[in-house]
């Protein structure tokens, strides 16, 4: 794992989050509690700022990172699938970002909203609260995430909360 200072940006990494060895993470970057960092994950505050909330998962070989003298916030409870990417943009609270995505700069991913799997949310594009976008670019489907939905994703979002418990110990290189 890199975990390092760049210039005068320290990382500040919150109680119980686990980073995967393979991970980088840089510069002016601020992870909250109970977090699970994934192997190849790039999160890179060189001239940028990133926040991340507490209890949110960046999985394997994620990419966030912001324009100089800006800042891409990620809430609590968001998962970022496998191989996303963000940058320069704000993801709220219980956001689902599927693998391979990418929410580009500007943009704005709503509380409960879901971004599909390989689907591009362009330059300032807008996925309200409970929307579902999918497709390239990506465009709001009619539906709206449901109670069903949330109270499995709740208990997804709980297994990563557990992996970032339980790595510390059980990670044998």
């Amino acid at each position: 794992m890199t975990l390092a200072r760049f210039e005068n940006r320290v990382p500040r990494i919150g109680r119980g989050t686990w980073i995967h060895p393979s991970a980088d993470v840089f510069g002016a970057v601020e992870i909250g509690e109970n977090c699970w960092i994934g192997p190849g994950a790039r999160i890179r505050g060189d001239y940028g700022r990133i926040v991340i909330g507490s209890h949110t998962s960046v999985e394997d070989n994620c990419v966030i990172h912001a324009r100089p003298g800006e800042e891409t916030t990620i809430g609590n409870w968001v998962t970022m699938g496998h191989g996303a990417i963000i940058h320069n943009a704000t993801v709220r609270d219980w956001a689902v970002l599927g693998m391979g995505c990418i929410v580009s700069d500007w943009a704005t991913i709503g509380v409960w909203a879901v971004v599909g799997e390989g689907a591009v949310v362009r330059q300032r594009g807008d996925v309200p609260d409970g929307g579902i976008a999918v497709g390239v670019p990506a465009r709001l489907l009619e539906k709206q995430v449901g109670d069903e939905y949330k109270s499995e994703w709740t208990r997804f979002k709980e297994i990563y909360v557990d992996l970032a418990r339980r790595y510390p110990e059980g990670w044998k290189p």
